[in-house]
């Protein structure tokens, strides 16, 4: 009898056990669940944060404003100040002068050319619309404002060139005569830049011989003869690079290159390049830049080096003393960069904006959501209420489930073949892309119709059926509008990874350049655009590293975009869900 309080602890304690380990086991399920869910945000906090960090250089730009003088000679070459004169004229040079009046002791061909470097000559097609728009400007001086180059806008947002400057240690005297600068100190103000120098060259040197030992290591031990030969050339090759560099440390004078920082020196209004410095440090000799306005002797003075070579950067050195310089003077100013979202697709980085793409993805968009949608829930409505359950049909249902697992370059393919090549329609069209994204799009939207109707309760279909009305009542009366939530959210979500899709419009020509954007209209479907993704991938292509951020930019705006499609998708849903 004293076992059955035992037997039953046992059972009891038994119990316990189980719950404990099942809720042990719920807890970690739980703990896991969240642990995916913050590792998913982590990553994507992670790609966000670090698209947003890229594309932060392209929200800004630094625009050059420059006072122009509209020049009735060069601008009006018949002089009768008719259109298809001002349209003759030669707004560049009006430009050019304007620039030349900054530097005015510029004068040498490569001179000239590295100055007007500093702006794109597309910019006086826009001086040329302002002046056709309004006459009178001719013979007036204005302010005219421009993008600048993009390498000078990268110099200026420090993202190509390291520099530093620091204050000069010791008077020095400036004399110039011939047009070369003579720099005398009167204590080595240029020894800490030569150290420095030195012990870059040095930690070359040393590099280049582990690599020639390496070399001649791997010789030693090839398995062949090529292998070996190759080994004892690359030896070669870095021992003699480890002479150059050594040959330069007792080198006097030491003379800046290429493959050397640069430096300069900064006073009284003006820029002297330094080209060679004595070993000592005390004397070196340069050109002016920009000419200073006093010589002799100087207590104010700055040592501006460039830590970047300029065999490592696309700006040059006079470049970015006369962008320097152009700033200070309050001609360049960093503001918003407008020209990204106004303008469309450039050769030029700084005059690139992704207004056609944009444009061109929403007549694509219109002629997808004009043809999948429609087509798409009609045929769900057939298949769903009104389509006979044989092996006709069920073959129907296959195919179309079938068809969205297939690769969207396949429909690429099906609308390069149909409607290009036998069809006739136009290259890199709108119309083109919305029909061959429709037909990629169409069995989503078949699936998330009918998977609505499902969802609306039989009860519906049968109440109305009890009243009288017919199967075709019943359904548009009263299924449809119940199912219109799920169809609308289907069709939206349809749409959205429509809008992303890239592979299918390359295969149609839409990765052609374009650089005006489509005609907001039904002119528009027919002619010559980009989308977003294909301007992406266009951008991501490109050899300037200002399209870097640009892509990144134009990344944010397209997801931006889909942002909205989806929310547009939850919104409808619980606009018009109902609950039964």
């Amino acid at each position: 009898m004293t076992d059955a309080p035992a037997s039953s602890r046992d059972i009891r304690a038994a119990v316990e056990a189980r719950l404990a380990k099942r809720h042990r086991a719920e807890r970690r399920f739980r703990a896991y669940g969240l642990g995916a869910i913050g590792l998913a945000l982590v990553f994507l906090v992670l790609l966000l944060g670090s698209i947003v960090l890229q594309a932060a250089g392209a929200f800004t730009a630094h625009r050059l404003t420059l006072p122009v003088e509209i020049e009735r000679a060069a601008v009006d070459p018949r002089g009768d100040m008719s259109e298809a004169s001002l349209r003759r004229g030669s707004y560049n040079t009006v430009i050019q002068q304007a620039l030349r009046e900054q530097f005015p002791s510029v004068s040498d061909a490569s001179a000239l050319r590295e100055l007007f470097g500093l702006y794109s000559a597309v910019n006086a097609a826009r001086l040329l619309n302002q002046v056709v728009d309004d006459p009178d400007l001719v013979g007036e001086r204005i302010e005219f404002a421009m993008p600048l180059s993009d390498d000078a806008d990268l110099y200026l947002k420090g993202a190509t060139v390291d520099e530093t400057r620091r204050p000069g240690s010791a008077p020095i005297t400036i004399a110039i005569e011939d047009g070369a600068a003579r720099i005398e100190g009167e204590a080595p103000v240029f020894a800490a830049f030569l150290d420095a120098m030195d012990a870059v060259v040095r930690e070359r040197v040393a590099a280049a011989r582990e690599r020639a030992e390496a070399a001649r290591a791997a010789a030693s031990g090839a398995a062949t003869r090529d292998e070996a030969a190759a080994a004892r050339a690359e030896a070669e090759r870095s021992a003699a690079l480890a002479d150059r560099l050594e040959a330069r440390l007792g080198a006097d004078p030491v003379t800046l290159g290429p493959g050397t920082p640069s430096l300069f020196v900064a006073a009284a209004d003006g820029v002297v390049a330094i080209e060679r410095i004595a070993a000592d440090g005390r004397s070196a000799v340069g050109t002016p830049v920009i000419a200073p306005q006093a010589t002799g002797r100087m207590d104010d003075w700055t040592l501006w080096e460039l830590e970047t070579p300029p065999s490592a950067r696309r700006i040059s050195d006079r470049q970015i003393v006369w962008t320097r310089a152009l700033e200070e003077r309050g001609f360049v100013q960093n503001a918003f960069n407008t020209t990204l979202f106004t303008h469309a697709d450039s050769r030029e980085p700084e005059l690139a904006g992704v207004l056609g793409a944009m444009i061109g993805s929403m007549l694509t968009m219109l002629v997808t959501m004009a043809l999948a949608v429609p087509i798409g829930v009609g045929a769900a409505v057939y298949l769903e209420e009104f389509a006979p359950k044989n092996r006709i049909t069920g073959i129907i249902e296959v195919n179309i489930n079938n068809l969205a697992a297939v690769p969207s370059i396949v429909f690429g393919l099906l609308g390069l073949a149909v409607f290009i090549n036998f069809f006739g329609l136009p290259r890199s069209a709108p119309l083109v892309g919305g029909m061959v994204l429709a037909l990629m799009t169409l069995p989503t939207v078949i699936i998330s119709s009918r998977a609505a109707l499902k969802a609306v309760p039989p009860s519906i279909r049968e109440a109305a059926l009890g009243v009288g009305a017919s199967k075709t009542q019943a359904v548009f009366g009263h299924v449809i509008p119940l199912a219109a939530p799920g169809m609308l959210t289907g069709s939206i979500i349809g749409l959205a990874q429509a809008l992303g899709e890239t592979a299918p419009l390359l295969m149609i020509g839409m990765v052609a350049f374009i650089a005006d954007p489509p005609t907001v209209g039904p002119a528009g479907f027919t002619e010559p655009a980009t989308v977003m993704p294909v301007q992406i991938f266009l951008w991501s292509g490109a050899a300037e590293r200002a399209f870097e951020a640009r892509t990144a930019a134009a990344i944010l705006v397209l997801l931006a975009l889909m942002v909205i499609f989806n929310a547009a998708a939850i919104w409808l849903r619980r606009r018009f869900e109902r609950r039964w």
